[in-house]
């Protein structure tokens, strides 16, 4: 069993900065990649950011030089840290990671179960 776990959501005012975190836990080989997705209301869900196990990084072009994604290796644990926030970065964020469990042999797809994040005007 894989678990993801987020944290670090809230309200804030435009302009501020927040910092999720997403845990992994359970019977984990190995992480291909993590990442964070979001939905905005009556939007689809879209990728935010990802970073590989080699420490690549991707970022959508409406948060590069604002947001930044970290990651703790041997604490299978990555942070996203939002800074210059605005109203549209409103949505619930999605932990998402690629893993190999124990005993399998292929990676698996796993999400966390979202966190939300206000931006006020």
């Amino acid at each position: 069993q894989v678990q993801l776990v987020e944290s670090g959501g809230g309200l804030v005012q435009a302009g501020e900065s927040l910092r999720l975190s997403c845990a992994a836990s359970g019977t984990i080989v190995s992480i291909t990649a993590m990442g964070w997705y979001r939905r905005a209301p009556g939007k689809q869900r879209e990728l935010v950011t990802i970073i590989t196990s080699g420490g690549s990084t991707e970022y959508a072009e409406s948060v590069k030089g604002r947001f930044a994604i970290s990651r703790d290796t041997a604490k299978n644990v990555i942070y996203l840290q939002m800074n210059s926030l605005k109203p549209e970065d409103t949505a619930v964020y999605y932990c998402n990671a690629d893993i190999i469990r124990v005993g399998e042999y292929r990676e698996s797809t796993y999400w966390g179960q979202g966190t939300q994040v206000t931006v006020s005007s």
